[in-house]
């Protein structure tokens, strides 16, 4: 998957980039669209796979090419496993489709998982992780500010917890365009931030 922009226009500021009020070029259309979908955002590393006639031949992290038999990685191929059984590769289609890999060795387990799973992005995500909400409300810079101030954890609330992690948002175009809008954005996020300053070591 392409790394993923966000829709607002990024600045630097305290040693951390953080958006501003104001809309990105060429992303006008999360704003705009009707169609637009937003998806919570799972805090892990991008999996993809290669499904031809219904088997899956090829599996990359990121660009990374990941062998069957595998002993550096082998919990993303174990995550892909789990997530078999679980039924979530059922509806994919052949093609290169894409997820995200959670668990216990993937960016500090913010989920409290056991095993590894790979969540698709096409169906489960679209399916259980959609935040039907979106478009009921002024999709301003402030309004959304303020909703990602109280952002349901979708993931987490699926197995009762209410108050668990929830990184941000990915919005989606039924045409393929994405972008990406984290938490951790916004000027007013505490805590450690991707890449930056964390408000602690301040």
């Amino acid at each position: 998957m392409p790394k993923l922009e966000s829709p607002f226009v990024r600045v630097m500021k305290g040693g951390n980039y953080i958006v501003k009020d104001l809309v990105a070029e060429g992303y006008e259309w999360v704003f705009e669209d009707e169609s637009v979908m937003a998806i919570e955002k799972l805090h892990g590393t991008n999996v993809s796979i290669v499904i031809q006639e219904g088997t899956v031949t090829q599996v990359y992290n990121r660009t990374e090419r990941i062998p069957f038999i595998t002993k550096g990685k082998k919990w993303i191929i174990e995550g892909l496993l789990n997530s078999k059984e679980k039924g979530y590769l059922k509806f994919l289609g052949d093609g290169q489709n894409f997820g995200e890999l959670i668990g216990p060795k993937v960016n500090g387990n913010p989920y409290k998982l056991e095993e590894h799973l790979w969540i698709p992005f096409d169906g489960f995500c679209q399916k259980h992780l959609r935040y039907k909400c979106w478009g009921k409300y002024p999709k301003t810079f402030d309004s959304l500010s303020e909703w990602f101030k109280e952002l349901m954890p979708l993931y987490t609330s699926m197995k009762g917890d209410r108050e668990g992690f929830v990184e941000g948002i990915v919005f989606t175009h039924p045409d393929g365009r994405m972008a990406k809008l984290r938490c951790d954005m916004f000027e007013w996020f505490r805590g450690e931030r991707h890449g930056g300053v964390s408000e602690k070591s301040k």
